[in-house]
């Protein structure tokens, strides 16, 4: 993993978590912006994983356990998704918050994948 790209996904993430959270808190509905941060979430997920496919290839291997980071990244590639067809599914507000919990956890995952691909 790139160390540089990883806060950038992990700062995208943290404030689209905040963004949902607070538009979510103060009573509004999914709208285009939220739905935006998190299709910006999950286009940044999928930049990483060509990114991991490729970097061994050019000499950034793990250090860790390559399962476990696979395992993470394919799991954080299906939050958004689901995050997002529950806001489309269920148009209230508690929907944006769980838009915004979708992007915590992403951010969470993304971190432990950075320590995982270190060690």
């Amino acid at each position: 993993m790139i160390l540089g790209f990883t806060i950038a996904q992990v700062a995208v993430a943290g404030l689209g978590a905040l963004l949902c959270l607070v538009l979510g808190l103060v009573g509004r509905v999914p709208n285009d912006l939220t739905m935006g941060a998190v299709a910006l979430v999950e286009v940044l997920l999928v930049a990483q994983l060509v990114t991991a496919l490729v970097a061994p290839a050019v000499g950034n291997t793990a250090e860790g356990s390559l399962l476990e980071y696979y395992t993470y990244l394919i799991s954080a590639l299906l939050v958004p998704p689901a995050a997002a067809f529950w806001a489309l599914v269920d148009r209230s507000r508690w929907a944006t918050v769980i838009l915004g919990a979708g992007c915590l956890t992403v951010a969470i995952m993304v971190y432990r994948m950075q320590q995982i691909w270190g060690a």
